[in-house]
């Protein structure tokens, strides 16, 4: 990968694009870790503090997905420029790709501009039925 272009971010966490790729839009191609702590984050849906899914379509459900997660995130010690990979699991891949660009302002306004590594897998339920979407990930601490 020597070459590819570089991410600025923290020290630890690189992100690589190569420039035989497509240019990602929303994510990133690689990302490197290196020394640090792993901190894996458990897939997060759009519950409250009291266990009640939110109401609302699947932008509103990634909003509290995205903030439950940068939250668990938190409370280990990192920020959102620690994170290496983000899955997205959403039961409408479809409405996903849509709402893609409100997504991305979703993304950006709580996790700014450093994409992880990412992928987004369809799903026919999540562990909540009435859940639309789910992230985990995992994330390189200093």
């Amino acid at each position: 990968m020597s070459g590819a272009p570089r991410d600025a971010g923290p020290p630890h966490v690189a992100r690589v694009n190569p420039p035989s790729l497509a240019p990602p839009r929303g994510f990133t191609h690689a990302v490197t870790a290196q020394g640090g702590r792993l901190v894996f984050l458990a897939g997060q849906t759009a519950l409250d503090a009291g266990g009640r899914l939110v109401p609302g379509d699947l932008p509103a459900q990634f909003e509290r997905a995205l903030t439950n997660l940068l939250t668990a995130l938190a409370a280990a010690g990192g920020t959102p420029s620690d994170l290496a990979r983000v899955t997205v699991y959403t039961t409408d891949v479809a409405a996903y790709r849509a709402h893609g660009p409100e997504l991305g302002r979703i993304w950006q306004r709580l996790a700014g501009r450093h994409y992880p590594a990412m992928a987004v897998i369809g799903a026919v339920r999540l562990w909540d039925e009435e859940a639309l979407v789910e992230l985990d990930g995992v994330a390189v601490l200093p």
